[in-house]
């Protein structure tokens, strides 16, 4: 599988959660996990989005392992920081370790992929460095 498509596919599934949650939230009138939906979409469907941009437009680098673990810990990390958000924002104090170990994985993760940005591999001519 391509980064690309990896991080389109799942965008789309963590849009459709967020909207679903909204829905849910409104339906009930109980909106105090909004940060965590928030969450949700900015690092679920848009930074997947536009990693999926950003790898369709560079397709050496889009099939590589480094690439596609991006995607994948990118992925995984937005899972954690939502549930650690959603749990503080509805009174559970646990929220809070599990909100930073996720912050804590996609940092790491937003590093990896201003590594692979900052440093494309050389058969990728054309594409200049920023």
């Amino acid at each position: 599988m391509k980064a690309s498509t990896l991080s389109f596919q799942a965008a789309v599934v963590f849009a459709a959660a967020g909207m679903i949650w909204g829905i849910i939230m409104a339906i009930s009138e109980d909106h105090s996990a909004m940060p965590a939906h928030a969450h949700l979409n900015l690092l679920g469907w848009v930074s997947l989005f536009l990693f999926g941009i950003y790898y369709r437009l560079h397709p050496s680098l889009e099939s590589t392992k480094s690439a596609i673990t991006q995607v994948w810990v990118w992925i995984i990390g937005t899972i954690v920081v939502t549930i650690g958000v959603g749990l503080v924002h509805t009174g559970h104090a646990i929220g809070d370790p599990i909100a930073a170990v996720g912050s804590f994985i996609v940092l790491l993760d937003m590093l990896l992929f201003g590594w692979l940005v900052f440093w494309p591999r050389q058969s990728d001519t054309g594409l200049q460095r920023l």
